[in-house]
């Protein structure tokens, strides 16, 4: 077999992995071979928190919404379970930005489904 220089596609490759772990510091951005397991390990948690920060935020709705719900004498659990029976299908996001910015808006679903349900 031939042997094969692979001068152009290495360095290109090289400077690459290096190209991306330029902000990083000391040795991580400088040498090859560290730089190489900090991108790995950076692309790595950057897959784990984008499905962290999908649960930081539902945690964050819930609360939001418990809170207006208890300023209208329901629980949370109450309130989904009673949104759900009279079939009003609001996502987690939508009723926390209802609930967020006024107490009037907040309080509507809750008298809707408490006319509903007497």
């Amino acid at each position: 077999m031939t042997r094969v220089k692979r001068g152009s596609v290495a360095r290109r490759y090289r400077r690459d992995i290096l190209n991306f772990a330029s902000g990083f510091r000391g040795a991580h951005s400088r040498l090859f071979r560290t730089a190489n397991q900090q991108e790995r390990r950076a692309l790595a948690c950057a897959y784990v928190d984008r499905n962290n920060r999908k649960r930081k935020f539902r945690r964050l709705w819930i609360a939001r919404i418990n809170a207006a719900a208890r300023k209208n004498g329901i629980t949370y659990s109450l309130m989904i379970h009673n949104l759900f029976e009279n079939q009003v299908f609001l996502n987690r996001k939508t009723l926390a930005q209802v609930a967020t910015p006024d107490a009037y808006c907040s309080s509507r679903p809750v008298r809707k489904i408490n006319n509903e349900r007497d």
